[in-house]
């Protein structure tokens, strides 16, 4: 049985990611979950996985878990903050998911590779703030980590039949998915304001990543993040 703990347990790959543990109770074994302000929807997780630890962002919220697991007759320890972000990123355990928007998990992923666990990524910002100094430090210990986001997930597929050999392939392509404005003339870009750059055709994600989709800023992102992963020089020119 492997066992897993979730940072961003309340975002759209940390539900997917127990919607996996779910199904199949038997490998998976859940030991930590950390949410920002979706508390709600954290006290529906931990009723339903009683994992041994859940991290709160605020002091304010921990108290009315922690009457909630009182009252439910639960076990699972609160954590709060940064600090609980840490003590969870730091138990011994089979995977770590790093699934929190921004660079909030920049300090609990150190402690994880320090703590020899390996790292299931999906906060690009990561290895975009800190990628060679995370990567260098992988190696050192001898930790994978181990790309979620579906493009780079993808490409790790991929690249997994030819044993990632540098000398089998000469570039690696990102797709975008379009967003709101993909069949927008450029004549009427000046008319774009916030309510139609929010408006994403595909995908329902938080404020931050539609905004960053709708002006290619989190395909950038993801540009660099490749070339952070698999080692690769980044050609600005064709971006």
């Amino acid at each position: 049985m492997k066992t897993i703990s979730i940072l961003g347990s309340t975002g759209s790959i940390g539900t997917q990611t127990l919607e996996i543990i779910k199904n199949f109770p038997e490998k998976f074994k859940l030991i930590g979950i950390s949410a920002g302000t979706n508390i709600s929807l954290l006290k529906k997780q931990i009723e339903s996985f009683q994992p041994r630890y859940a991290a709160v962002l605020l002091e304010k919220n921990a108290k009315e878990c922690e009457l909630f697991i009182r009252k439910k007759g639960l076990s699972t320890q609160i954590v709060v903050g940064e600090e609980g972000l840490n003590f969870i990123a730091s138990q011994k355990q089979d995977l770590l998911i790093a699934a929190i928007v921004g660079t909030a998990s920049l300090n609990p992923v150190y402690k994880a590779i320090i703590a020899g666990t390996p790292i299931g990524l999906a906060c690009k910002e990561i290895l975009v703030a800190a990628g060679t100094f995370f990567t260098t430090l992988a190696k050192e210990k001898k930790v994978p980590i181990l790309p979620i986001d579906s493009e780079h997930a993808a490409i790790k597929q991929c690249l997994a039949g030819i044993n990632e050999d540098k000398n089998q392939y000469s570039k690696l392509i990102l797709t975008a998915s379009g967003g709101p404005f993909w069949n927008t003339p450029q004549e009427e870009f000046k008319h774009i304001n916030l309510k139609k750059a929010l408006n994403h055709p595909n995908w329902s994600m938080g404020n931050k990543i539609t905004i960053d989709s709708a002006t290619l800023i989190n395909k950038l992102l993801e540009v660099i993040e490749a070339s952070i992963l698999f080692d690769l020089s980044l050609d600005l020119k064709s971006i």
